[in-house]
């Protein structure tokens, strides 16, 4: 048994990506509370999967510069690149997940949110 699979999270993380890049549709951006630090946080929500990417600074200018909109409402329907990468953080480098523009996709904006593809990586 792996261990990533007996403490599933509803939250994507740099190695279900299994080092490929993940063409999504973003589906909905919305605040949550983080169960460990109690913050608030921006989290992203795509088509393809029920699971969220918690949103960092990076990420959020990321999309925000690169679709000329601040304004997270606008998003939706964006075609978005995840992509593994690594960060330096408390010293150390980590793995973690960037975010581009999909740019081989059309621009099109979902209507109705559909089921799981089998194209997901995890």
């Amino acid at each position: 048994m792996k261990i990533s699979t007996a403490f599933p999270s509803k939250f994507i993380k740099a190695a279900d990506l299994q080092d490929r890049d993940w063409s999504v549709t973003l589906k909905a951006v919305e605040m949550e509370t983080m169960e460990q630090t109690g913050e608030e946080k921006p989290v992203l929500y795509f088509v393809e999967t029920d699971r969220g990417l918690v949103l960092n600074k990076t990420n959020a200018d990321t999309i925000s510069t690169k679709l000329g909109d601040d304004e997270t409402d606008n998003w939706p329907g964006a075609k978005l690149v995840l992509f593994p990468a690594t960060t330096s953080f408390g010293g150390r480098t980590v793995p973690c997940i960037r975010v581009r523009l999909d740019t081989s996709a059309a621009p099109q904006v979902s209507t109705a949110p559909q089921g799981p593809s089998d194209d997901v990586p995890f």
